[in-house]
């Protein structure tokens, strides 16, 4: 399978108006660690998931306590809700009945097949997707006749487990087409890259155009988690596979929503928010740079716009970069020199260029939000297409 340099093109499901799929944007998902039980702390995990830009939230609902706090917690959300079920299909009716947008449900999981048909029945009522979902770590143990058969092909270990979750979907998807069921998307985490995605890859070869969620399973704390996430969702998103993300970490989910968009950002997929270049500091740095690019850091983290800021402390790439930069500055011997598009703005002292810069921030976003836009901007400010050209892995 080659992938070259555009998305796979997938069916479009609206997980209560958001649209995931086709050429929407990927969208940014995250997972509440609050009890579902509480649903005043889960709704205020929630708000704060959604101020931080989270499109589709998920919740866990592991028992019925869980699924009767639902009515007091899906009415009052401001984002898409997906309930996280498994074994259990009174849960997803209740959850169903509590007007959740979209389930999070392996009907391979569920004994009866009468249990899945009464899910899958008043889920296509409502119009809500269900994702069916993977996870190395928690499949079936692989059958004998399967890991012989990978043998005898003279798969490796890479290939035998991601051969299995790819079947292992299979086998889910089946149970839902059976029953004439295709709001479906679907996810194949592993923890281990390269098992990511040789699964991924296989699936997307597939004759299907199921829209595929995205993420690394148990990938750890902020420190290790955000940079395995981002090598396994960034390579996937680069050869064209996948529809919507989520970061797993071990923190407080705001922080994976943060990720999420850095990650997209990074590969221009989506330009929500600031994006902050600044240098890797040496020996050449003449002003304290360390300060200055944490502290504009801080303050972009509160812009919602695109926009595009250098901070460089040296007068080899200082200027380069903050010419290409919408807003730059490049700082040298206790003083710092604005730019705005490439055009010097003006010159100020090493006391003066954390709010220097911050004015002319504010005055770019304020002249874009009145259409007022810099020679050659407007094109770059408009939500990017994806210009990476590789072939797979």
């Amino acid at each position: 399978m080659s992938l070259i340099g555009h998305r796979r093109k997938t069916r479009v499901l609206d997980v209560g108006g958001v649209r995931i799929g086709g050429d929407h944007p990927i969208v940014v998902q995250s997972m509440t660690t609050s009890d579902t039980r509480d649903p005043a702390a889960t709704l205020k995990q929630i708000a704060e998931l959604a101020d931080a830009g989270c499109e589709i939230v998920r919740i866990a609902v592991p028992d019925r306590r869980a699924a009767v706090a639902l009515p007091e917690i899906v009415p009052f959300s401001p984002v898409p809700l997906i309930a996280d079920i498994h074994f259990e299909h009174t849960l997803a009716l209740k959850a169903l009945d509590a007007g959740i947008h979209g389930l999070r449900l392996n009907p391979g999981n569920i004994r009866k097949h009468e249990d899945v048909r009464e899910v899958v029945t008043k889920a296509r009522e409502r119009g809500v997707p269900i994702r069916i979902g993977v996870n190395f770590g928690s499949v079936a143990p692989m059958p004998r006749e399967f890991v012989d058969e990978m043998a005898e092909s003279g798969a490796s270990q890479v290939e035998l487990r991601a051969e299995w979750l790819v079947r292992s979907a299979l086998g889910h998807i089946g149970i839902l087409e059976d029953l004439d069921f295709g709001m479906t998307k679907v996810s194949l985490k592993a923890f281990e890259l390269p098992v990511l995605f040789e699964a991924y890859r296989r699936f997307a070869a597939l004759p299907n155009d199921y829209p595929l969620h995205l993420g690394v399973t148990e990938a750890g704390t902020p420190r290790t988690g955000i940079i395995r996430s981002a090598s396994g969702i960034g390579t996937l998103l680069a050869l064209g596979i996948g529809d919507t993300i989520r970061v797993s970490l071990t923190t407080n989910p705001v922080e994976e929503v943060f990720v999420g968009y850095e990650i997209l950002k990074s590969l221009e997929l989506r330009q929500k928010g600031a994006v902050l270049i600044a240098c890797p500091t040496c020996g050449r740095v003449e002003v304290d740079l360390f300060t200055l690019a944490n502290q504009v850091e801080t303050f972009l983290g509160e812009v919602k716009d695109p926009i595009r800021v250098a901070v460089m402390g040296c007068v080899v790439n200082g200027p380069g970069e903050s010419r290409d930069a919408d807003v730059g500055l490049a700082a040298g011997n206790g003083k710092g020199v604005i730019f705005r598009k490439g055009q010097i703005v003006r010159t100020v002292a090493e006391a003066e260029m954390l709010e220097a810069l911050k004015a002319e921030i504010h005055q770019v976003i304020e002249d874009r939000r009145n259409g007022i836009f810099d020679e050659g901007e407007l094109d770059r400010y408009q939500p990017a297409k994806p210009t990476l050209k590789l072939v797979s892995v």
